[in-house]
């Protein structure tokens, strides 16, 4: 949450030519003395951040650094935005709606009602996603281990994994990493998950490889469907459908 309050904060100066610390510490929800210990980690990293004392004064950015002031533009900062909020509608909490307020903070350009993208990346299964999502989110951020049965077309088989990736492709989510079972980096379905338990155990993270994404990967067989038809009826249907191509193409 460090970062996320720091680039919040760096918005913020950004956008505005001065604030104060006790605006910002309201802003963010914080002490005063988190948000002076902010601006000296800014400070750190380069950015010329100037403190005035007095009924004038506050927090601005150097004058002369304020040429281009924008680290993003008007679009880009709604694209990022919209990206945020597909995030709250997996997740079935508030926390990037929160983010989103504080990086629009003092630019009404930027505020959710002036975007034309709105992105919703919950499923059916949302009441049973967002809970795995938020426990295996919090066991990669502490580097915890997780544990939980699996169901492939194998059978089932109990897990327990170093996580690393939470991964959204093709309308699914997966988590990758490193299988004790298999000895080897793995990317697991989360719908094929139960019983799905943070360990206390906790893992020195290793190099990790980005997982191959591809559809034969992800699709190894291939998407096989079978109809079943009435016999006579479709029969005479394809027939005909058939014949009506031949006619078109010939």
């Amino acid at each position: 949450m460090k970062i996320d309050r720091q680039i919040g904060i760096l918005s913020v100066l950004l956008q505005r030519e001065t604030v104060t610390a006790p605006f910002l510490a309201g802003q963010f929800e914080v002490s005063r003395r988190t948000i002076n210990r902010d601006i000296d980690d800014l400070c750190k990293a380069g950015i010329p951040i100037v403190t005035r004392q007095g009924i004038k004064g506050g927090i601005s950015i150097m004058e002369g650094y304020k040429i281009d002031k924008t680290l993003l533009s008007c679009v880009e900062m709604q694209d990022i935005l919209a990206g945020l909020g597909g995030l709250d509608s997996v997740n079935g909490t508030n926390r990037y709606g929160k983010l989103m307020e504080k990086l629009s903070a003092g630019s009404s350009d930027f505020m959710v009602g002036n975007q034309s993208m709105l992105i919703d990346l919950s499923s059916w299964y949302k009441d049973s996603l967002a809970p795995k999502i938020e426990l295996i989110h919090g066991a990669i951020d502490r580097g915890n281990e997780i544990l939980f049965i699996y169901y492939s077309q194998k059978g089932e088989s109990v897990r327990r994994i170093e996580p690393y990736y939470l991964i959204f492709r093709w309308s699914s989510w997966y988590v990758w990493g490193w299988c004790k079972k298999r000895e080897d980096f793995r990317l697991f379905k989360l719908n094929r998950m139960e019983k799905v338990e943070m360990s206390e155990e906790t893992f020195v993270k290793r190099q990790v490889p980005m997982p191959d994404l591809s559809n034969e990967k992800i699709f190894p067989g291939g998407i096989k469907v079978k109809a079943l038809f009435e016999p006579e009826e479709i029969r005479a249907e394809i027939r005909e459908n058939i014949e009506r191509m031949r006619r078109n193409y010939l």
